[in-house]
């Protein structure tokens, strides 16, 4: 009996492997429903029980989020990207937005020492593009192309660990910056567009403090964006507004894109 249960935790192990190696290997993309359970029995081989078990596994450990009547989601691409989500839900957005400057401005002196010109083309069009959708009714369309710029301008410092870090940040960060994007505010996330082009103006210049600057100016209209919506009507988000903080889902997971 202990040897049959011990090859059963291994097999339940192995089948966990198979599905962390799916997901990582962004076969199953973040955001994207995984296969029904029969699918994944045929697919991996084994018994209903044993992918029941690999799948909850999953589910606790935060890669996996099971959505009720709909079926289970990859919610987070690996290890880490789980154990930050889970770490975010109690976060404040200001501590987000702590956490997402400290980044950010590393990321702004990287990019302005190591951008290429095609790094500088990917800024102006994901600029544009943020410019662009800043106006558009669906306050989705500007989230998105915010959450891009910002990623396009991490990408652009060559750091492959600043990336993932960032990259697992997304939920966070696209919580903070929707839940100012609805209010007409003018220091909120819509009317930002000085810093936003001087920081490619500076990257592009190779401008290392000039376009850590604009990361603080952005990062500092940005929090007080937030802090006059809570003085207002408090957010969610630990203690600076109870509840659930800004890793708490806002729509469809998109995963590398937050």
């Amino acid at each position: 009996m202990p040897l049959r249960a011990t090859e059963r935790s291994s097999l339940v192990g192995r089948v966990i492997d198979q599905l962390q190696t799916l997901i990582e290997s962004r076969e199953w993309p973040v955001g994207t429903k995984i296969p029904a359970e029969p699918v994944l029995v045929e697919l991996l081989g084994v018994g209903r029980n044993t992918v029941r078990e690999a799948v909850r596994a999953l589910v606790h450990s935060g890669m996996l989020e099971p959505r009720q009547g709909d079926g289970t989601y990859v919610r987070a691409a690996d290890d880490l990207g789980a154990a930050l989500l889970r770490r975010l839900r109690r976060a404040s957005h200001l501590e987000a937005l702590e956490v997402r400057a400290g980044l950010e401005r590393d990321a702004a002196r990287l990019a302005a020492e190591r951008r290429t010109p095609e790094d500088v083309a990917a800024l102006r069009a994901a600029l544009r593009r943020r410019d662009e959708t800043r106006r558009e009714p669906d306050p989705a369309e500007f989230v998105d192309a915010d959450v891009s710029f910002h990623h396009t301008v991490v990408a652009a410092a060559h750091n492959g660990m600043l990336t993932d870090l960032y990259s697992h940040l997304t939920d966070g960060l696209r919580a903070t910056v929707t839940s100012v994007t609805d209010a007409p505010l003018p220091d909120g996330p819509r009317f930002q567009l000085d810093s936003h082009a001087a920081l490619v103006d500076a990257i592009e210049a190779a401008d290392a403090d000039r376009a850590v600057h604009c990361v603080e100016q952005y990062i500092n209209e940005t929090i007080a964006s937030v802090r006059t919506l809570q003085d207002a009507d408090p957010l969610p988000g630990g203690p600076d507004g109870g509840g659930t903080g800004p890793g708490t889902s806002t729509g469809a997971n998109t995963g590398g894109r937050s």
